[in-house]
């Protein structure tokens, strides 16, 4: 199955003074750079879904697309995702996750493609007990999320109840790393590491 990887830009960065969080600096390279690395080595290709004026100049050769319901929050982000795939699977990262690494996603990538309709990691930094917003979602959930957000129910796993989801536990989300770093996401500019010293 083709596999997107999808960069999401939402939010109004209101914890930020509303600057773009993913074009923030991180260990010398924009945190937008770090995603995109992460998902070049897993996906057949690249979508920014973004509804910054300016989100076309962010990644130059890569495809950006805006909301298709605009004001739905996460989940209506994933529904861009996915209706902007154009019925492939996506692997969705987060834009302000500065740590995720390409062998999480590819594990992501062959569990969902072992028979899911979504693949998620367990997580115990998420207060939903896994990770959504860095996650693999096949064709078959763009029908469920907008069934879900018609409803007017847009919590961002309220999908996972009507579609097949595996997940990806504790122990061998750590085989890739420590799950508190590949997890973490910049919120705040406090959130930032500080810059190294000349």
């Amino acid at each position: 199955m083709n596999c997107v990887g999808v960069i999401l830009a939402g939010g109004e960065a209101t914890r930020f003074g509303g600057q773009p969080k993913g074009l923030q600096i991180v260990d010398g390279v924009r945190i937008i750079d770090r995603v995109a690395n992460a998902l070049r080595e897993v996906a057949d290709d690249l979508l920014l879904v973004a509804n910054h004026p300016a989100a076309s100049e962010w990644l130059p050769g890569v495809r950006t697309a805006a909301d298709v319901r605009r004001g739905e929050g996460a989940l209506g982000g994933l529904h861009a995702a996915l209706s902007h795939a154009r019925g492939s699977a996506t692997l969705v990262v987060a834009w302000d996750m500065p740590y995720v690494n390409a062998d999480l996603l590819r594990a992501l990538r062959a569990l969902g493609e072992a028979g899911a309709d979504a693949a998620v990691a367990e997580s115990s930094s998420s207060g939903r007990g896994v990770e959504p917003l860095c996650a693999w979602y096949g064709p078959a959930c763009l029908h469920a999320i907008e069934a879900r957000l018609n409803a007017g129910d847009r919590r961002v796993v309220s999908f996972f109840e009507d579609v097949r989801v595996s997940t990806l536990a504790a122990a061998e989300v750590s085989q890739w790393g420590d799950p508190s770093r590949m997890f973490f996401n910049v919120n705040t500019p406090l959130d930032l590491p500080p810059a190294p010293q000349p």
